[in-house]
């Protein structure tokens, strides 16, 4: 098993060098990749604008704000916080353009849906829809803006598709405050992070070819959420707390006390339920390979109930357990699920929508680090959807960049040429690209 497993690394390292002409000319694929997106912009000063910002955004700036990327260029930077900040043009509609694009190129039947909602730390109370709310970078409630994305996940890749800022109910309270901050009418109801992921959902759905909906445990935890799911026949896999409570439907009811009502199993928080389970229960799943040698996890399936007996939430539901164990055999990781889907699923497949999300929260922090998605110098509405749509449409070029490379395909559409890819001597930007990590986009359970 090792030598074959050492054979298959040498041979997946091997695939993973990239010809030196692989990233020439990036400058002018760039343009091409951008003219799609240009006919949303009125004027030709915002088109150009708009393609300046994507190419500092994918550059290898240290931050990435509107004066970097105008000094890196030679402009004014007003002129490009202007046009980040101020200036009217259709977010919404590059996003929709994006979605398009991700679903042509990555589409498939069996992909995945995933929502994922992103804290930025924020100092001060002026920057639109900043509070003191939980913040999963610092592991507490701290001061922070938060925003749900849209992610999409297949076994062609994976990338982000859409994004809003949510607004705590402080905000959506104080009408004078999202006046300041320039909130659009049609913004300022408060709307909770479920109901910008159902209606990113409506929004995106018909266009991204899915078979699964994901998320963290916080958009698992509501009862309704799920109920509404249902209602739209998504087949979902959601993260649940480890306090979740359940009824487990799989062991026999106790004794009948003689009552009218006949007796139920009783419920219980879905940690401590699982703390009883024997190691006869769990199967263990390869996932991928990885740097060391195969990735395990551990993992069962159990039909239960849930939901509150004098609310319309309680559901027969599949619960998922995954876990992950250390070197020494020790669990140091648990995950919960709860899906709508059938029991007969394999768990495989249950692990394969599991997987899915986390690959968003890749992706997420892929667009921190590499697309300038958290470097924004805007308090506004409009600044701040401008610069993530933006950093988004940096995100999938490198995205497509990426792929494009991993396919030795250093030329679009032609026959590889080293002279068609001499490097471009008007190109401006310098591109940065951080690899992939070896292996893990080769073996693992697709997507």
């Amino acid at each position: 098993m090792e030598c074959s497993f050492e054979k298959r690394k040498r041979e997946l390292e091997a695939e993973c060098k990239v010809s030196k002409h692989a990233f020439t000319s990036v400058c002018t694929r760039l343009r091409s990749f951008m003219e799609p997106f240009l006919n949303v912009f009125k004027r030709t000063d915002q088109q150009e604008h708009c393609v300046s910002v994507v190419e500092g955004l994918c550059s290898d700036l240290e931050k990435k704000n509107c004066e970097s990327i105008a000094y890196f260029f030679g402009f004014d930077r007003k002129t490009i916080q202007h046009f980040v900040g101020e200036s009217e043009w259709a977010d919404e509609a590059l996003r929709e353009k994006l979605s398009h694009q991700v679903g042509v190129e990555l589409g498939e039947a069996d992909a995945v849906i995933a929502f994922d909602p992103s804290a930025f730390v924020k100092s001060g109370k002026k920057s639109v829809g900043v509070s003191r709310q939980w913040c999963g970078r610092l592991g507490k409630v701290d001061n922070c803006q938060v925003a749900v994305y849209l992610g999409y996940v297949s076994s062609k890749g994976h990338a982000l598709v859409d994004t809003q800022l949510y607004l705590p109910k402080e905000w959506t309270k104080d009408k004078a405050r999202m006046k300041r901050a320039g909130v659009p009418k049609h913004h300022q109801r408060y709307r909770s992070r479920h109901e910008i992921s159902l209606e990113f959902l409506d929004r995106h759905g018909k266009h991204l070819p899915h078979s699964w909906i994901t998320g963290d445990d916080e958009m698992g935890r509501p009862a309704d959420f799920r109920r509404k799911l249902r209602e739209r026949n998504e087949r979902y896999l959601l993260a649940v707390p480890c306090n979740t409570s359940i009824r487990d439907l799989e062991i026999p009811a106790p004794e009948s006390s003689g009552r009218s009502r006949s007796a139920k199993p009783p419920v219980c928080r879905v940690d401590r339920w699982t703390a009883e389970r024997s190691d006869d229960d769990w199967t263990e799943i390869e996932v991928r390979d990885a740097e060391k040698g195969p990735l395990k996890v551990e993992a069962l399936k159990r039909r239960v109930e849930t939901g509150r007996t004098e609310r319309s939430t309680v559901a027969s539901e599949t619960l998922v357990v995954i876990r992950y164990r250390d070197r020494d055999k020790a669990v140091v990781k648990t995950d919960y699920y709860l899906s709508n889907a059938s029991s007969e699923i394999t768990l495989a497949e249950f692990c394969r929508a599991a997987k899915a999300e986390h690959r968003i929260e890749e992706c997420i922090q892929r667009g921190k680090g590499q697309a300038g998605m958290a470097d924004y110098e805007v308090r506004n509405w409009r600044g701040w959807h401008h610069h993530q749509t933006l950093s988004l449409l940096a995100s999938w070029f490198l995205n497509v960049e990426t792929r494009r490379t991993e396919k030795k395909d250093t030329c679009d559409n032609v026959q590889p040429s080293t002279a068609r890819h001499r490097i471009n001597p008007a190109s401006r930007a310098r591109m940065r690209y951080t690899p992939r990590r070896q292996m893990a986009h080769r073996t693992e359970i697709a997507p």
